[in-house]
């Protein structure tokens, strides 16, 4: 199980110049690769400024061209050279951009930056799981359970690494590529490498989210589809109500619940379900006792339907049940995702920094026991916080919101009912200690950082919010 696929052979020279948009770590993982096949490459950066400055560099010192405060343009890149192709784009530009067209209508090969990776790791199966919620917490699960039995299989993609830079990575070490890639794949990413064909494809949630990029539901859940669609193996949650509504359009998938199997829709016959607190699984019409359901520490009915969606997939790459309930029971958790930071008198705190949008920051409050304060703020999006206010009245004593969103989510929790403290703040150094200060005096068992946010209004992502937070809990 530990054999590894032989590393693709390097590309001779090649004469067109790759482009590379955007200098994050997928751009750079993107180019890394591009370059070492052989290709020019130059990344093109539309911003400047000292972190940017020392990125480049490190580029540049490898041979490979980068240009800051250069924006997205058409004509500036076909002036790059004689030929240009592929161009390259980074998640955070728009796939529609009127730019990218340009070139799609010139005949330049467009192509999202989970492509090189791809390509470079033919033939090697991938695990690529997405969805709105859960695909971080399915993703260390997936990898978890393999490499505790042995399987070499790394994660990348929209966690950790880029896909490209394992794959750099891994061609240059003497192990070659691994048996498994465990890739989380985001929307965003998904629309833009129609190439790639995962072995196995996990749909975790579907709820609306990045309709300020897609526009609408039926557009962001078309572009999830697309992938499960390519997969061998389609694994999807049974127990999301919009993935559920659908199930008669799939001619097939493996289903999974975390109830009962009577309980599930008509129609709809489930991979793996739970029953008397065991994971069963069908099998030639036959119920198999599988593994304990409670082999999973982490909180919260959620956490089951992403165990199952997890030991679904490691059924495929030849793991048995107690090989998987002995590796669940040492799973760690996952940063920034209910991560329990410290107890603190009797409040202990947790970083929910994952919680990115309305319903992943519900299903926080939902996990864990109240009543407790909450950190919420940052970059606004799109959708009903009908829900989220809803459970933060059941749970919540107190609120203290901070970023740009504060004065936003002030006015929804006012509309909404919601009968506890409010306090307002610029950032999370003084929201801490204020919440550490409001826990206290109104007997709080928790405070959760669980923004219901983008962090892009202070942070470069969601992992430096959590690990900002992480550091002034500690020190307080």
């Amino acid at each position: 199980m530990t054999t590894s696929h032989p590393v693709a052979p390097v590309s001779a020279a090649v004469h067109s110049t790759a482009v590379v948009i955007g200098l994050g770590r997928s751009g750079q993982g993107a180019a890394r690769l591009l370059h070492a096949q052989g290709h020019a490459v130059c990344v093109l950066e539309s911003g400047q400024s000292p972190a940017l400055e020392e990125r480049a560099r490190g580029l540049r010192a490898e041979g490979i061209d980068v240009r800051l405060a250069a924006p997205l343009n058409a004509g500036a890149i076909l002036a790059l050279a004689p030929q240009v192709g592929p161009v390259i784009v980074s998640p955070g530009i728009r796939w529609d951009h009127p730019e990218l067209e340009r070139l799609r209508n010139l005949g330049i090969r467009v192509e999202g930056e989970v492509v090189p990776a791809w390509q470079a790791s033919r033939p090697a199966p991938w695990i690529a799981i997405t969805g709105t919620n859960g695909k971080t917490t399915v993703t260390h699960l997936v990898s978890h359970l393999l490499n505790s039995n042995g399987i070499d299989a790394p994660m990348a993609g929209n966690v950790g690494h880029s896909a490209a830079e394992l794959v750099l990575e891994r061609q240059r070490s003497s192990a070659g590529l691994p048996p498994w890639l465990v890739v989380e794949l985001s929307s965003y990413q998904i629309e833009a490498c129609p190439q790639v064909a995962p072995q196995v494809g996990i749909w975790t949630t579907l709820t609306p989210d990045h309709l300020e990029r897609h526009g609408s539901v039926d557009r962001y859940r078309a572009i999830k589809r697309q992938l499960l669609e390519r997969s061998a193996v389609r694994i999807l949650n049974g127990d999301d109500p919009d993935l559920r509504a659908r199930a008669s359009s799939w001619d097939r998938a493996l289903w999974v619940s975390a109830g009962p199997r009577r309980e599930l829709a008509a129609g709809l016959l489930p991979h793996l379900w739970i029953e008397a607190e065991r994971v069963w699984l069908e099998r030639d019409g036959q119920p198999i006792d599988l593994l304990a359901a409670d082999a999973l520490a982490m909180p919260g009915a959620h956490n089951r339907q992403n165990m199952l969606l997890a030991v679904a997939a490691g059924l495929e790459a030849g793991l048995d049940g107690a090989a998987m309930e002995a590796a669940l029971r040492s799973f760690p958790g996952v940063p920034h995702r209910l991560e329990r930071i410290r107890e603190s008198g009797e409040v202990v705190y947790y970083n929910d920094s994952k919680a990115t949008n309305y319903d992943a920051a519900e299903v926080a409050l939902a996990a864990l026991e109240g009543p407790m304060l909450v950190l919420a703020g940052g970059q606004a999006k799109i959708g009903s916080a009908d829900a989220w206010i809803a459970a933060l009245c059941r749970k919540a004593l107190a609120v203290v919101l901070y970023g740009e969103a504060r004065h936003t989510f002030a006015d929804l929790l006012r509309q909404g009912g919601f009968p506890g403290h409010v306090q307002l703040c610029e950032g999370l150094e003084q929201g801490v200690p204020l919440a550490a200060g409001l826990a206290g005096s109104l007997g709080c068992r928790a405070v959760v950082l669980s923004p219901a946010c983008a962090s892009f209004d202070q942070y470069s992502d969601f992992e430096a919010r959590g690990d900002h937070y992480r550091t002034l809990v500690l020190a307080l």
